[in-house]
């Protein structure tokens, strides 16, 4: 039977009937859970954290070099968890750590091994195995690199590199951002029209300087370079209404803007199917998508041709999904670490591939 954390559990098995529980005259102010689909969410959590099991290969290194903070949280607080087996029979998924500076020549001699060592491998050619790589591995010659790629889930850091992220079968890791002040739990945004600012941004966070000097030069946007202490950053997110970010520029911190009520905005041209978080959350409930075609004067259109209401219910969305943006040392329930896992869970089911001989 799956174990309900006692804690976690009730809250969200509530969370879809909300509107029913509120009185009539409060029905059309509640915004929508920011879940795809909550009660489905609600009962696959609960059954990920009495069920799921993981092996991990070579366990007992612990230490490994990855290029980003979120690899490295996300194998320290896997190491540390009940997820993890020391009995393969009863795995669900097989976790293949290596550091991430190898070359895909060393990454193939990897799973080279791995079907040499163990029988898991060849049962489904790495259908039920995933690994962490920032960039990415891209698609070789190499027998053991492309089942790699083509079956094994990859994580990889977000905005995943061009061409080395397919879409549902991969997963982007929710950034890891500075430790925020305080317990970093998720604030409530401002009233309704106190926000000192349309829209704030760190020059990091915009690669064209054109697009950058034409949004400074409008007195509802804050562009800046990164304050110095943390309470000045948190006053400028509590302060903006929007927050934006350049696909290509630094998105580290847009787990904070939403705990502050700031809703991003993504400029980018390219359709993005590589959001953290995607398999779980309504991301049109808590961001605006604009391309960088129309210069600083789309930005602006795109913003403030939204209404009131939909503004305010997108900052609340934005409130209440950010505690999955956190990563906690030790984890925490519904925190990044657990949303990334129970992503991994919903990947459990693969296609067995019958044995077969190779040459």
């Amino acid at each position: 039977m799956p174990v309900a954390h006692p804690s976690f559990l009730p809250l969200l098995l509530l969370l879809p009937l909300l509107p029913l529980l509120a009185p009539p005259s409060v029905h059309s102010t509640l915004p929508p859970p920011p879940y795809l689909s909550p009660a489905t969410f609600a009962a696959d959590y609960d059954d990920m954290l009495g069920n799921f099991r993981i092996f991990v290969y070579d366990a007992a290194r612990r230490t490994f070099k990855f290029k980003s903070e979120a690899e490295s949280l996300f194998l320290a607080s896997l190491l540390g968890s009940p997820f993890v087996t020391e009995n393969p029979s009863e795995a669900h998924l097989f976790f293949v750590p290596f550091d991430g500076g190898l070359s895909e020549r060393s990454v193939a001699r990897v799973v080279r091994d791995l079907r040499a060592d163990h029988p898991y491998w060849n049962r489904t050619l790495g259908a039920d195995h995933f690994y962490a790589s920032c960039d990415g591995i891209g698609f070789g010659s190499d027998r053991n690199l492309l089942e790699l790629k083509k079956n094994a889930v990859q994580l990889s850091c977000f905005p995943a590199s061009g061409g080395r992220f397919v879409p549902h079968k991969d997963v982007a890791l929710p950034p890891a951002a500075v430790a925020p002040a305080g317990d970093g739990g998720p604030r409530a945004p401002p009233p309704n029209g106190t926000a000192e600012h349309l829209a704030y941004a760190r020059l990091g966070a915009i690669k064209d300087p054109g697009l950058t000097d034409r949004l400074a030069g409008d007195r509802d946007f804050l562009i800046e370079s990164e304050p110095s202490d943390r309470a000045t950053i948190e006053r400028r997110l509590a302060a903006s209404e929007f927050c934006l970010f350049d696909l290509g520029g630094d998105v580290s911190w847009i787990g904070d803007a939403m705990r502050f009520g700031c809703v991003p905005v993504v400029i980018t041209d390219r359709s993005i199917q590589d959001l953290p978080l995607i398999d779980v959350l309504r991301w049109q409930e808590m961001a605006v998508f604009v391309g960088s075609a129309g210069g600083a004067e789309a930005v602006k259109r795109a913003l403030t041709g939204l209404t009131r209401e939909r503004l305010e219910r997108m900052r609340e969305s934005c409130v209440a999904a950010s505690r999955h943006f956190a990563w906690n040392r030790p984890p925490q329930p519904l925190d990044a670490f657990h949303m990334v896992v129970y992503q991994l869970w919903l990947r459990r089911h693969t296609i067995r591939y019958a044995r077969r001989d190779f040459s």
